[in-house]
């Protein structure tokens, strides 16, 4: 059972239903599986990884959200050639991409596979992804939880608080979109260097000469390097690999002289990212907003509102009327993939309208930039929602975490119920569950087990690891034990 769980819902713990339900649990041999390109192997099996602007604009070792800022960087010259100032940051020996030696990563290995992985996920797979635990029926997707750039990115964090041990670290985000995991790492005595709630500042002050600090999964935006390369600082890099090649995407664009449409959040820290790299952008969070945009380029309209509707997600240079003649698509790596693939192909259809056939590779581009692992996860849950036998699918992962939310969407967008928990203590004692809507609210199902004989999907988003899933199917396994004893 879960026993390490304290918290009491009404009159009884989890502690309590463990003596009334004698055993919850479900148990398999342990094991790992190899992760790739030199990874950590401890998932059993790999997935990869809205809020207000939080345009950066840094002043004074201050990180300021909100505005139009985004793509700001320190350097006063407009004409500064960001990819070559990346690199000149990343060649500095101060800057570190890679694991920093070979026993801590061998410490680190051990440490997450005590911590990350899970019986039950191995269980799963090896009967097939399917077992049954008496009325329960638990069906795992193929593509789930931890991927590569996730498993490196905590590896790697990890690994910094054991490679120097003395050192202050601190960390510009969250590592990832896991509650769980960024508190083991604030446990480890890590510094979060979060945006206030209020203001949207970040504040590097606190950050001072030979401190070491992580910069998360999803990148850190070039003014923040900027900033952390003056300060002298020792730098770990965990930015995954993939939003790396969206980098590059919107370096193309540039070269082409064309304005970087990426689809995305324009308040995800990934997102952010990415526009502090592009010297012209707009973001777009749907089909909805990019429909407006491509209406805009074939029949015009009021520049004003177009300007107020994108006021946090543009460029400061950005001008309807000059910045949409050439366009390149980017996206964030954690968005729908379908969604991201339409809206390439609505702008290729509208600048083709517009332009013509003849000139659509000067004023149109689209690399494929969608990550795979979000792909396949995406791809895994559509197989699974397939089966009919499937009464409900539990989602676990981050409430923030954008890849994790695509899953329940996708799930509602197929007339599947589906219940996103960010952690396991969100399935209650008195059989309630508390979970995330795909609108973003919070609420509280009641009684959300349907009496008798159950089938379960289950995924976990990329930022999840493996234990997570285990804990939050023993909590629904034990209810389901008392449900047989009442």
């Amino acid at each position: 059972s879960s026993s390490s769980h304290k918290m009491l819902y009404g009159e009884r713990s989890w502690a309590q239903l463990s003596v009334l339900a004698l055993t919850a649990g479900v148990a398999a041999s342990a094991g790992t599986s190899p992760a790739p390109n030199g990874g950590l192997a401890f998932a059993a099996a790999g997935g990869l990884h809205s809020a207000r602007g939080m345009g950066l604009g840094l002043r004074q070792g201050l990180s300021r959200a909100g505005g139009s800022s985004v793509g700001k960087v320190l350097m006063s010259s407009t004409e500064v050639d960001k990819r070559a100032e990346r690199r000149r940051i990343v060649s500095n020996p101060n800057f570190n991409r890679n694991f920093l030696g070979k026993d801590s990563k061998e410490e680190v290995e051990g440490m997450m596979v005590e911590e990350f992985t899970s019986d039950l996920v191995k269980e799963l797979i090896e009967q097939s992804y399917t077992i049954e635990r008496g009325d329960v029926t638990i069906k795992l997707a193929q593509s789930y939880g931890f991927c590569w750039g996730v498993e490196r990115a905590v590896a790697m964090a990890y690994e910094a608080r054991s490679f120097y041990k003395d050192d202050q670290i601190h960390i510009t985000n969250e590592i990832i979109h896991n509650p769980g995991v960024n508190q083991r790492l604030k446990d480890m005595k890590i510094n979060f260097i979060n945006p206030d709630k209020e203001t949207g500042i970040k504040d590097f002050s606190v950050v001072n000469d030979g401190d070491v600090v992580v910069l998360p999964a999803f990148g850190a935006s070039l003014e923040e390097m900027q900033l952390l390369d003056e300060k002298g600082v020792r730098i770990v890099d965990t930015t995954c690999p993939w939003v790396s090649k969206v980098w590059n995407a919107v370096d193309t664009h540039k070269k082409k002289d064309m304005t970087s449409i990426i689809h995305g959040k324009y308040g995800h820290e990934e997102s952010i990212a990415t526009a502090s790299f592009a010297d012209t952008y707009l973001i777009v969070k749907d089909m909805d907003e990019a429909e407006y945009v491509a209406n805009y380029i074939l029949k015009g309209g009021s520049k004003d509102e177009f300007m107020k509707k994108f006021a946090n997600a543009k460029s400061d240079n950005f001008d309807p009327e000059k910045h949409l003649k050439k366009v390149g698509i980017a996206n964030q790596t954690t968005m729908f993939k379908d969604e991201t693939a339409a809206i390439a192909k609505l702008f290729e259809r509208t600048m083709l309208k517009k332009f013509g056939p003849e000139t659509l590779n000067e004023n149109f581009l689209a690399l494929d930039t969608i990550c795979d692992a979000t792909q396949e996860r995406q791809d895994a849950i559509m197989e699974l929602i397939g089966d009919k036998s499937v009464d409900f699918v539990l989602v676990v992962g981050g409430w923030d975490s954008s890849n994790t939310m695509h899953l329940l969407e996708i799930c509602e967008l197929n007339g599947v119920p589906g219940y996103h928990v960010n952690m396991a203590d969100k399935i209650r004692a008195d059989g309630s569950i508390e979970h995330r809507r795909v609108d973003g609210t919070i609420e509280v199902t009641k009684d959300f087990l349907p009496k008798g004989k159950l089938t379960i999907g289950l995924t976990s988003g990329a930022s999840t690891p493996d234990a997570y899933m285990q804990d939050a199917i023993e909590r629904i396994t034990m209810l389901k034990k008392l449900e047989d004893k009442a």
